[in-house]
């Protein structure tokens, strides 16, 4: 028979080769998916209250504020330093504005001093004198009262939070950071 064709089946069919390329997009498709849900895991951030970058509950206020017209009080955990002024509670952040350094207390001049460039800053946070770019950071403060509810809370710009009573919770949010107002120089 010379000249006979041979006749294909009409229906749908892939050849062995085509079904080999669908099971390995298919799979490289899964491992990328994979990859990347690992990757998100280990980029998003996992703050755990007590960790810096979470959220700190230190307790009543008449326990953890220092008194009014005393210097601050250094939490070096979370990475701040509790302030009492005349106008209220601050949490600001351990880090010059300036290259990152810590800055530290100096009792004798009452005032905050960055070792590394020379930056001064008032026991609010302002700027005094030296390279810093603008007002030390701070963090957000919530007070709590005995039910849990907040009472109150730092505002946007970050100004001195007012204590209304002693027996409220004070809770810092390290993981809340409020850019200082820029510097004013001379």
């Amino acid at each position: 028979m010379v000249g006979s064709a041979i006749a294909q089946p009409t229906g749908m069919s892939i050849t062995r080769r085509e079904f080999l390329t669908y099971i390995w997009a298919a799979s490289m498709a899964l491992f990328m998916a994979e990859a990347g849900g690992v990757a998100i895991l280990f980029v998003l951030p996992r703050f755990r209250a007590g960790e810096f970058g979470g959220i700190f509950r230190l307790g009543s206020a008449r326990a953890v504020l220092p008194p009014v017209g005393e210097g601050p009080r250094e939490h070096p955990d979370a990475r701040f330093w509790l302030v009492h002024t005349e106008k209220g509670a601050l949490a600001l952040y351990k880090v010059c504005t300036h290259l990152g350094c810590l800055y530290k207390w100096v009792p004798s001049n009452f005032r905050f001093e960055c070792p590394c460039h020379g930056s001064k800053f008032q026991l609010d946070g302002t700027y005094i004198e030296g390279p810093a770019p603008r007002d030390l950071d701070r963090f957000v403060i919530r007070l709590r009262d005995a039910a849990g509810r907040v009472v109150a809370q730092t505002n946007p710009q970050g100004d001195p939070l007012p204590i209304p009573s002693s027996e409220l919770v004070i809770e810092v949010d390290t993981g809340t950071r409020i850019l200082g107002r820029p510097a004013r120089k001379a």
